[in-house]
C-alpha cells in the first residue's frame, strides 16, 4: 500500500492508509482502552477479535468516514460498540460543524457510546431506541451520510436508512465476501448508484458506497 505502519501506545500496529493526526491517534487509543475495559460486561466485540482490535475494528472503521470525507453530519445505525460510529466521530472531532448521530436500541451499549464520545472529546449524539422509531421521528436536521457495519442484509439496510436517503443522504455499508449476492437481491427492490471499493483491511470484503437510492415501484 505504500503507507507507514503506525503504532499505538501499547505497541500494537494499525495500518495507516490515510492522514491521521497524533491527536486522532490519541483519541483512538482512549476509545480502544474503553472498549477493552467495558468488554467483559458488555461484549462489545467478538472475543476472538480482541487481539486484532486495531486492524479488525479500528482500521476497518476508519474507512467509513474516508468514504465520504465531505460529509459533515452522519447517522450510524445499529451502532453497537461504536465501530464505526465512534471512530467516525473521532476522525471529525477537530472539524467544526460536524456531528455523528448513533442509533442503538441496547440501553447499556448506548451508555457506553455516550461515555466513549465524552472521554474522546468527540461530537456526537446517542439515540437509544429502535432504528425504525428514531428515523421515523427524526427532528435533528439534514443528514449527509448513513453508515452501518455488521448489522443486516443490504435490502434491510436500505429500508432502515430510507428516511435519510430519501432526502438525499448517501450511504456506506461494510460488507463481507458474500456482498454480490446481497447487491443482486437488493436490486430487485431498489434503484441505486453504487461504488465498490476493496477493503483496505480485508481484500475479500468491500466498502459499498451508495447514492440516489429509491424504492422500485411494485
Amino acid at each position: 500500500m505504500g503507507r507507514p505502519i503506525v503504532l499505538n501506545s501499547s505497541g500494537q500496529a494499525v495500518q495507516n492508509y490515510g492522514d491521521v493526526s497524533r491527536e486522532t491517534l490519541e483519541r483512538l487509543q482512549i476509545y480502544v482502552d474503553l472498549v477493552l475495559k467495558w468488554q467483559p460486561a458488555q461484549n462489545l466485540i467478538a472475543p476472538s477479535t480482541i487481539p486484532d482490535i486495531w486492524t479488525r475494528h479500528v482500521a476497518d472503521s476508519l474507512q467509513t468516514q474516508w468514504s465520504y470525507p465531505e460529509a459533515k453530519t452522519w447517522v450510524d445505525v445499529g451502532s453497537g460498540g461504536g465501530f464505526p460510529g465512534v471512530v467516525t466521530a473521532i476522525l471529525l472531532a477537530e472539524d467544526p460543524g460536524t456531528h455523528v448521530h448513533m442509533i442503538e436500541s441496547n440501553q447499556r451499549k448506548a451508555a457506553f457510546l455516550r461515555t466513549a464520545l465524552r472521554e474522546t472529546g468527540s461530537n456526537g449524539t446517542v439515540h437509544a431506541g429502535r432504528i425504525e422509531s428514531v428515523a421515523k421521528e427524526w427532528q435533528h436536521g439534514p443528514v449527509d451520510a448513513v453508515s452501518a457495519r455488521a448489522l443486516a442484509s443490504l435490502d434491510l439496510l436500505f429500508q432502515l436508512s430510507e428516511p435519510f436517503t430519501a432526502k438525499g443522504a448517501k450511504a456506506v455499508f461494510h460488507k463481507g465476501q458474500d456482498f454480490q449476492r446481497e447487491v443482486n437481491e437488493a436490486s430487485a427492490r431498489w434503484h441505486f448508484d453504487m461504488i465498490e471499493k476493496i477493503s483496505l483491511v480485508d481484500p475479500e470484503s468491500r466498502m459499498l458506497l451508495f447514492s440516489n437510492i429509491s424504492n422500485r415501484p411494485e
